[in-house]
């Protein structure tokens, strides 16, 4: 049955791909963002009817209690994302990661439905060996980590709600970003054919943007059965290092080149190995496997270049 659905931070990354899914169910989708970058995104999607635009600042409280008022869904995707983001401006951090959640639940009606994105950076630096369950402790270390663990807490207290931890997306958005690991790592063996890391054997999971858009739909449909949990999401086949993720890229890039110096260090400590066999127990299975995503960057990037203070 259509739903009528509030996303914030709705022309960003994640929401420009989960915006037409969600459109092409027949859903009524309202999209309230601030356009922060400039971004061109969801003008495929403004001849839907069933879309509606609105810039504006996801803290603004007369704007949340307009658009609030007639909604079933409220999917907040608006958010300081990564822990370097989050320390350039801690204040706007903190008040739109977690605040303007606490907002949204003091105007929201209790049988409004909210599904919440949250990181599995929360599970910081993990146990050696172990599987992070939903039942792990949650260590976040950096502000962006708390700020995202702290906003699930209330949204699960507060009821009629459902968060998901995410692990490391990768994929092509029209609101791209380049600075998200493998997608990094893909537009570094394509353009300067080497790649020098650090902690190359910090591993962590990862899952394509288009089975982050599909998660929240299966959320959306299978609302009642999964309602008041934490669901990790995530590729159970894709719990590697980043060393084993640049070997899995030299496989379809054979000239690219990685070191190993030791150059910087996670602010969130991430290492760690996760179970999504939760989210798997409710039907959803993720659609794109790690190397999908390699083979499809690599196009992506014969589009995308970062040419702008260059002259070839």
């Amino acid at each position: 049955m259509p739903a009528k659905i509030l996303i914030t931070g709705g022309a960003g990354y994640i929401g420009t791909v989960l915006v037409p899914m969600l459109l092409n169910d027949g859903h009524h989708v309202t999209v309230l963002d601030s356009f922060l970058f400039n971004q061109p995104t969801l003008l495929d999607s403004c001849i839907d009817p069933k879309l509606t635009v609105v810039r504006g600042d996801c803290r603004d409280k007369n704007i949340i209690t307009k658009l609030i008022k007639d909604v079933d869904y409220i999917i907040p995707l608006a958010a300081i994302v990564g822990a370097p983001a989050c320390n350039l401006d801690t204040t706007a951090a903190t008040s739109i990661n977690l605040d303007a959640i606490k907002l949204i639940l003091s105007l929201r009606s209790k049988n409004q439905r909210i599904v919440l994105p949250n990181t599995n950076s929360g599970y910081g630096m993990g146990q050696k060996g172990s599987f992070c369950t939903e039942d792990s402790p949650l260590e976040p270390i950096s502000l962006y980590g708390r700020t995202k663990v702290d906003a699930e807490r209330a949204v699960l207290d507060a009821g009629n709600s459902l968060t998901f931890r995410l692990a490391t997306v990768f994929g092509l958005s029209p609101r791209m970003r380049i600075d998200l690991l493998v997608n990094d790592f893909v537009y570094r063996a394509i353009n300067d054919k080497a790649v020098v890391i650090f902690e190359g054997h910090a591993k962590r999971n990862y899952i394509h943007i288009r089975d982050v858009g599909r998660a929240f739909v299966h959320a959306i449909n299978n609302f009642e059965k999964m309602q008041g949990q934490a669901y990790n999401v995530g590729l159970s086949d894709a719990n590697l290092s980043k060393i084993e993720l640049c070997k899995e890229i030299q496989k379809y890039i054979p000239s690219f080149v990685f070191l190993e110096a030791p150059i910087g260090e996670d602010p969130d400590k991430r290492d760690y190995i996760v179970s999504n066999e939760k989210i798997e127990k409710t039907g959803f299975k993720p659609k794109y496997s790690l190397n999908d995503g390699i083979q499809e960057l690599m196009k992506g990037y014969i589009i995308l270049r970062n040419r702008i203070y260059a002259n070839v």
